[in-house]
């Protein structure tokens, strides 16, 4: 029977005492049994590791799916540009027509944008980004069939302009994290994170599709592949309903972004950038051009968008730096390039575009989330498409010079241009102040 004993003042039940005598435990007979409990506790373990910033994102509905569509309609961002290019400069064997049609469109879309953009937070994605892409994307059919058939300059200029009437994809995708994310700055970070590594890997992606099409398919197979990849991920994207921003009735009562004081330093900064770009791609493609390697122009810009798309992906996990921190890394490893045309060595350029390409993202990263801070509630989406519509506006400008510089100095010459911009940039984010450390 069990024994009862006290203990303080608690009545404790005992077992009671036999005569059986135990089978000694050695270390040999012990040893076993550690090692099947411990497998179980280091899986348990491993089981219960919380999942990393960006399964956590994509771990809320509906993520997955507009993000899909996001994604295939974006990745002709990287596309329609050399593809244009391409197709013009060899049919009509000059880069400054090339440049010029692409820089008109680029600056017709600066001016078109905004309003879009305006239209959508008032009236909602889905309801004007599907027409507004069908009418982009008869512009690229009309710059095909104008090209094919030999037709004026001045319808080159004209059907490109149509695109304008692209919706901003990214600002779209953004505005759905933004409204997800509400409260939740870290999670925030990640997503916009993302999401310029999601831009980086179209223009990684984007150039060598276009360039591989232009030349193995036919000149005018990346301005149709690229229209048709538009349409389909815009009708992904906008079918998917429930994340879509709510509208509100404060984007109406709320003044234009741009009249924000926080928002025209930085539309300053994105214009800058964008000229950066848009040299930089022009004078890769005259370079290489140059030297017997057009086809080569993809892969090797995609290296650029690479670095970049990797750094914005670890950005993400990590702690936001401060813009002018940003920038300076940016205007010293955008000289590279320069330096490495310079020598001849197609490698070195490669690998200096790459390194290069690793201070884009966190860049603009940072930048955006500023626009997000100084823009008015419920006009988001207006104000990322400012940032946007500054950074076409600057491609424009930067391919145009760039191709001017190529035609008459030379595609190294043409480097240049990218690496002044970047250290107006620099001297731009010194002169903020504030605005760039608001909190």
């Amino acid at each position: 029977m069990p024994l009862m004993t006290v203990t303080g003042t608690t009545l404790v039940h005992t077992a009671p005492t036999t005569t059986l005598t135990a089978t000694p435990v050695t270390a040999r007979t012990a040893a076993p049994a550690t090692a099947r409990t411990a497998a179980p506790t280091r899986a348990a373990a491993a089981t219960r590791r919380p999942p990393g910033p960006y399964r956590r994102l994509f771990a809320l509905p509906g993520t997955r799916r507009f993000t899909a569509g996001n994604l295939i309609a974006r990745l002709p961002m990287g596309m329609f540009s050399v593809s244009a290019i391409m197709m013009i400069a060899g049919q009509r064997g000059s880069y400054a027509l090339a440049a010029g049609v692409t820089a008109t469109g680029l600056a017709a879309t600066a001016l078109v944008a905004p309003w879009t953009a305006r239209l959508v937070d008032r009236h909602g994605q889905a309801r004007i980004a599907v027409p507004a892409t069908a009418v982009a994307v008869l512009g690229s059919l009309a710059l095909v069939v104008c090209v094919h058939t030999g037709a004026p300059a001045w319808t080159l200029f004209a059907s490109y302009a149509a695109t304008a009437t692209t919706p901003n994809t990214g600002g779209m995708s953004r505005a759905r994290w933004t409204h997800l994310l509400r409260g939740r700055p870290a999670a925030h970070h990640t997503a916009m994170s993302f999401e310029q590594a999601a831009d980086e890997a179209c223009f990684m992606l984007g150039p060598v599709l276009a360039a591989a099409l232009c030349t193995t398919v036919a000149p005018e197979a990346g301005t149709l592949t690229a229209a048709g990849l538009l349409l389909t991920g815009m009708l992904l994207f906008t079918s998917q309903r429930s994340t879509e921003p709510p509208l509100t009735p404060a984007s109406i009562r709320q003044p234009s972004p741009l009249r924000s004081p926080g928002i025209r330093p930085l539309l300053v900064l994105f214009l800058l950038l964008g000229t950066l770009f848009g040299a930089m791609e022009v004078a890769s493609i005259a370079y290489l051009d140059s030297r017997g390697l057009g086809a080569t122009a993809g892969p090797v810009l995609a290296l650029q968008a690479l670095g970049s798309c990797a750094a914005g992906l670890l950005y993400g996990t990590r702690r936001p730096r401060t813009l002018l921190t940003c920038v300076a890394a940016l205007a010293a490893l955008m000289a590279l390039p320069w330096a490495a045309a310079a020598t001849g060595s197609l490698p070195l350029l490669a690998l200096a575009l790459l390194v290069a390409g690793m201070a884009t993202a966190p860049t603009m990263v940072t930048a955006m989330s500023l626009v997000h801070r100084h823009t008015p509630e419920g006009r988001l989406n207006e104000g990322m498409t400012l940032a946007v519509t500054a950074i076409l506006a600057g491609i424009a400008a930067g391919s145009a010079a760039s191709g001017a510089i190529t035609d008459h100095l030379g595609p190294v010459t043409a480097y240049a241009v990218p690496t002044a911009a970047a250290t107006l940039a620099l001297v731009r984010t010194g002169t903020m102040g504030r605005i760039t450390r608001t909190t």
